[in-house]
């Protein structure tokens, strides 16, 4: 799935300023949208159905150091 809308590079860009509480929204985020994902989306980057539901559990605070910066 391929976004262009002007908003969505906008956002991109604005990442590097990105607070630390935007980047636990942004890791939220993230979480939905693979919760979101159809079987074959999921099939495509190797993860189950049970594997996106379990990530998108997870509380947003608790997320990779590599994540974080």
């Amino acid at each position: 799935m391929t976004f262009t809308t002007s908003s969505h590079s906008t956002a991109r860009s604005s990442a590097r300023r990105t607070t630390p509480l935007g980047r636990l929204f942004g890791i939220w985020r993230q979480r939905q949208a693979l919760r979101r994902l159809d079987a074959d989306a999921l099939r495509d980057i190797g993860v189950t159905r049970a594997q996106a539901e379990t990530e998108a559990r997870r509380p947003f605070w608790d997320a990779p150091d590599t994540w974080r910066s």
